[in-house]
């Protein structure tokens, strides 16, 4: 059994992909805390449109070491709806598109230049929190299957994302691979086409009918991953 990467940028299905194969295959699936989870233990009187660039960073690490809990109760391989490249991914992104959807490049300037020191502050740290991100992905993982971005990006009102973040975090994330010498499984088409060739290539018999496990993994999504509120505030 390996350790399997659904990897990809926002949006892109890795969720419902990785319960879905490990529907099919059997194969334990293992999720790091998302934000809305994380948001009221680290900083619950804030929002995430509220929060720092130091703050956001804090949230990626505290996902990132939740990650790796989860992935270490399986000795024996997993399927992880996402890795920790994702985790430094969501803070140096965050250079380029600003915190939130709307910070176009003068509204960034400004904030750069008015808080300068917390913004070297943070670069300065996200640049060492890359190194443990790159090589956690680099040794622990044995086979990445990369979601490219196909599915139109949908808004959520509440998560400081959105297609201009989507674009650039998937741009980062390819040329990550490359930097570490990953070649990533690319695996496209619908999601019943995405889970034909993933089964395939892992020479695995489907111990439950395909559809019937994207019919349950779109409701297990539903029930433990989109009812999760954001905030108590």
């Amino acid at each position: 059994m390996k350790r399997i990467v659904i990897s990809g940028t926002y949006c892109t299905g890795k969720t419902t992909l990785s319960i879905a194969l490990s529907l099919a295959t059997g194969i334990p699936t293992t999720h790091a805390l998302i934000m809305r989870e994380i948001l009221p233990v680290l900083f619950p009187t804030k929002t995430l449109r509220q929060c720092s660039y130091a703050q956001l960073l804090c949230l990626g690490m505290k996902r990132f070491e939740e990650r790796i809990r989860s992935e270490s109760q399986f000795s024996s391989g997993f399927i992880s709806d996402g890795c920790t490249l994702q985790e430094w991914l969501y803070g140096s992104t965050r250079i380029y598109t600003g915190v939130y959807p709307d910070e176009y490049p003068w509204k960034l300037w400004i904030k750069r230049n008015l808080h300068f020191k917390s913004y070297r502050n943070f670069k300065l740290l996200l640049r060492s929190f890359e190194g443990m991100a790159k090589s956690y992905a680099k040794t622990h993982y044995d086979l990445f299957v990369h979601l490219p971005v196909e599915f139109p990006f949908v808004p959520d009102n509440h998560r400081p994302t959105s297609e201009r973040f989507r674009e650039h975090s998937e741009m980062q994330l390819v040329q990550t691979y490359q930097e570490l010498g990953i070649k990533p499984l690319v695996v496209s088409g619908t999601l019943i086409q995405r889970l034909e060739k993933l089964v395939s290539y892992l020479h695995i018999d489907p111990i439950l009918p395909l559809p019937l496990a994207i019919a349950q993994a779109e409701e297990i999504r539903t029930l433990n991953f989109d009812q999760i509120p954001l905030e108590n505030t």
